[in-house]
């Protein structure tokens, strides 16, 4: 069963490395993950996809990240009500042809194309995963030169009291 993880986490040095290797010991298959800053300096925010075969797997996962020192905060927010999304940058061939026909295309999914050369569009599309990978399915008759996706980043949507912010504001203010 696949797994949405956020994990607040000190912003330091090696601090990704040392949870992605315990992650690989334990052999849990990472399917991506995005690390960006949060609104708290020195403060991060990772958000993990995670294949986890069942719940006591998925509670050794988050004791394992719970233990991990520059770990402030772990949770499973898949059953949750989150905000999720995700970037793709695609490079298509484009021809005189086509490129009218797949701009008309990426427009229905609000992509935009960041850039042009004389065989190629480079689209940018942001959203749910799924909305991303059906844009890059109609994308594929055309012929995708080039493909990148960012992975999942996630949070709970509006407040919920249960999550435990209440730390992180503790953390700025005697950080």
């Amino acid at each position: 069963m696949k797994r949405i993880i956020i994990a607040t986490v000190q912003d330091r040095g090696g601090v990704l490395n040392r949870i992605t290797g315990m992650l690989n010991r334990r052999q849990f298959n990472i399917e991506s993950i995005s690390v960006g800053a949060s609104d708290v300096k020195g403060i991060s925010k990772m958000t993990f996809v995670v294949e986890v075969s069942d719940k006591q797997k998925l509670e050794q996962l988050t004791k394992q990240l719970n233990k991990q020192i520059d770990v402030i905060k772990v949770l499973d927010v898949t059953d949750k009500a989150i905000v999720t999304r995700e970037l793709a940058l695609v490079k298509v061939v484009a021809t005189n042809q086509t490129r009218a026909e797949i701009m008309t295309l990426i427009s229905a999914f609000r992509a935009d194309v960041i850039d042009i050369s004389k065989d190629s569009l480079t689209i940018q599309v942001t959203g749910k995963p799924e909305k991303v990978d059906a844009l890059i399915s109609l994308l594929r008759p055309y012929g995708i030169k080039d493909l990148t996706k960012t992975g999942l980043t996630a949070f709970p949507r509006g407040y919920q009291p249960e999550q435990g912010f209440s730390e992180l504001n503790s953390i700025s203010a005697h950080g």
